[in-house]
């Protein structure tokens, strides 16, 4: 393949893999959107940054939100370079995706990124400190495809760092983690190491964790408005209210995401899987296959959280994940059963305009 194709778009991710997407498509060229707004798109393409909209038939074909564009996507657009407009046209295929269920009762999913390599997941050593809310982000990322890194921020203001970063082992699984502090300038080379040329990393955490001060830090520059965190609850204001695709000085980009106090799972019966092994091979031990760890003899889960090999609050956890994840498949599956039969209205009503 000849390199000099869309050269422009390496710097943002584009690669070998991408251009034989790019490939299949007939017509058009490719773009990726920086910034998503009220149905208006910010995309990079060759021919520089231009301002998009899905095509007419693209949003008839549509059903639901993950047949639209997110920040990240890669597209394929007419462009109208003089005008500084372009029209999406075909999203394509997604390596990655990192989803949640939106609030309220509704099972619809809400993408936060797409096409993301390292999520590093910011939690601040502070009030905000939460095994539960870590353990949510760990499946989601393990679900979405990306690679999770544990980001324990504001390190400075921990006095017991080494016992925060036992804790955050015990559910991590392997997951690097990495102590830093923006104020003090600790750990932010360790940050660089999983950042180079052509790797997206999104950035996830609660509000005031201090993901805008580590993006700036990673940028060089001032770009991200950063807010003090309310030192009687630790929680912190919405800095962020969109999400934006940046290109870092030295290689890579980084997605900025707004914070999130509730992450709500949206399909993560793998990550549960694989972020629960310890749970999982416990209950395989079980005596009885049906075995619901109440109060049955010989249950392996009820042995381990009495000998303190398992904590009960991570237990307690899962089965609270699992309830939660069976109760948005019953939801998601009465939604799709309502849009199938929404498009065979549409059908039937098309069919009845063609025979008059």
């Amino acid at each position: 393949m000849n390199k000099v194709k869309n050269e422009k778009l390496y710097p943002i991710g584009w690669n070998e893999d991408w251009q034989q997407k790019a490939d299949q498509v007939l017509t058009g060229t490719p773009g990726r959107i920086l910034i998503e707004h009220k149905g208006l798109y910010q995309i990079q393409t060759d021919h520089g940054i231009l301002l998009g909209e899905i095509s007419g038939k693209f949003r008839h074909e549509a059903s639901t939100r993950e047949d639209y564009p997110a920040v990240g996507d890669w597209v394929m657009v007419h462009s109208y370079v003089y005008e500084g407009k372009a029209i999406i046209h075909h999203i394509l295929p997604r390596i990655s995706k990192f989803s949640r269920k939106t609030a309220g009762e509704t099972a619809n999913e809400q993408i936060v990124a797409v096409n993301v390599d390292v999520v590093f997941l910011v939690m601040a050593l502070n009030q905000d400190f939460n095994l539960r809310r870590l353990e949510r982000y760990l499946l989601s990322s393990w679900e979405s495809g990306a690679n999770p890194v544990i980001v324990l921020s504001k390190s400075d203001l921990c006095e017991d760092l080494e016992a925060k970063r036992q804790q955050a082992e015990s559910v991590a699984m392997g997951v690097p983690i990495i102590a830093c502090s923006v104020k003090d300038e600790v750990g932010l080379d360790e940050l660089h190491h999983h950042i180079k040329d052509g790797i997206t990393v999104a950035v996830m955490g609660s509000s005031g964790v201090g993901k805008s001060s580590i993006i700036n830090s990673l940028l060089g520059e001032e770009r991200m408005l950063t807010h003090d965190i309310r030192e009687d609850d630790g929680k912190g204001k919405h800095t962020t209210t969109h999400r934006e695709l940046l290109l870092l000085p030295k290689g890579g980009v980084i997605i900025d995401t707004p914070g999130m106090r509730e992450l709500q799972l949206w399909e993560s019966e793998e990550g549960l899987h694989q972020g629960f092994q310890d749970v999982e091979v416990l209950a395989d031990e079980c005596q009885y296959r049906d075995c619901q760890h109440e109060n049955e003899p010989n249950c392996a889960i009820i042995a381990a959280i009495e000998e303190g090999r398992l904590a009960r609050e991570r237990f307690a956890s899962y089965r609270k994940l699992q309830k939660e994840l069976a109760y948005i498949e019953r939801k998601s599956n009465k939604h799709e059963q309502l849009l199938e039969k929404k498009k065979w209205k549409q059908i039937s009503q098309q069919m009845k305009k063609f025979r008059k």
